[in-house]
């Protein structure tokens, strides 16, 4: 309930101020696998990810969110590309990295509610379209990086 509070605060914050903020999410596979994440304040299935912090770099963020949100441990990190979303009054940058060189050693915190591995030919239902795309790029093997809208 408290991050479902935050979120909606949030919500009114980009409302009225519209920022412009950068962020990373982690294409975890293995084994032709997709690790997924369901937070606990929004529906939905996504790549494992979030906000750069101040005096961060995007491959630390990177490290940060996957160890936060999975509990794992990335190896070598690959870039995917660089995306922009204009939804909910804001401007968000989303860099992608893919990783398939991670092991899990921990438990996602508080704000998962579940963490899962799925078949890259099962996705789920609910994955947001913006990750489904990039799983899909991924999947056709389109060139990296790639840049474009989310």
């Amino acid at each position: 309930m408290f991050f479902r509070i935050l979120y909606l605060g949030f919500r009114v914050y980009c409302f009225i101020f519209r920022p412009i903020r950068t962020g990373i999410r982690v294409l975890m596979i293995q084994n032709k696998e997709v690790v997924l994440i369901r937070h606990t304040y929004m529906s939905g299935w996504f790549m494992p990810g979030g906000g750069l912090k101040k005096n961060e770099t995007l491959e630390q963020a990177a490290r940060r969110e996957a160890r936060e949100e999975t509990g794992a441990e990335l190896g070598e990190l690959k870039l995917m590309g660089a995306y922009t979303n204009f939804k909910d009054w804001k401007t968000d940058h989303n860099i992608v990295f893919t990783c398939d060189d991670f092991k899990i050693t921990g438990k996602p915190d508080g704000e998962i509610a579940e963490m899962r591995f799925f078949p890259l030919s099962e996705l789920p239902e609910g994955l947001l379209p913006g990750h489904r795309r990039r799983l899909t790029e991924y999947q056709a093997g389109i060139s990296i990086p790639q840049y474009g809208e989310w």
